[in-house]
């Protein structure tokens, strides 16, 4: 693994293998070898997994910040996905629904839950009744929020 960078900015949170860290000043951390994190920005809270892509993206987070869960999130989302897949005809939410499961089967929650930021605005705009972005362009919603919160 190539060294990976991080800059927090104080009182943010930080999930590294399991444990919760929160920095008390603006500090910047610098990973060594493989660990499981995740940034504060990116965590969903129970409470806002209200829409069928959410609880999706909240039962793959549950596998990567939560070991003890991760079994029982992983047999959750093995049930949920053919379901999801079924419930939406969209072509590019379809796709990106596969390439969330080819990124779990993988093993790479990371990618997972980016592919899975980037189909909520889709999801969005289907339950308001508005026409769907590209997914190109969601992407590049996903790459500005994320930006935004480096």
């Amino acid at each position: 693994m190539a060294t990976l960078k991080l800059s927090l900015r104080p009182g943010e949170r930080i999930f590294v293998n399991g444990a919760v860290m929160r920095v008390d000043r603006k500090v910047s951390l610098e990973l060594l070898n493989d660990a499981t994190f995740l940034l504060e920005s990116h965590v969903m809270q129970a409470h806002e997994a209200t829409t069928p892509l959410r609880q999706l993206y909240f039962l793959v987070q549950t596998m990567l910040i939560a070991p003890e869960a991760a079994a029982q999130a992983a047999d959750a989302f093995r049930k949920s996905y053919p379901l999801l897949m079924a419930a939406f005809s969209n072509a590019s939410v379809r796709d990106g629904l596969m390439d969330v499961a080819d990124h779990v089967e993988r093993e790479r929650p990371f990618e997972a839950l980016r592919a899975l930021r980037a189909l909520i605005p889709a999801e969005d705009a289907i339950l308001a009744g508005k026409p769907v972005p590209t997914r190109r362009k969601a992407d590049e919603a996903v790459r500005q929020l994320e930006g935004a919160t480096a």
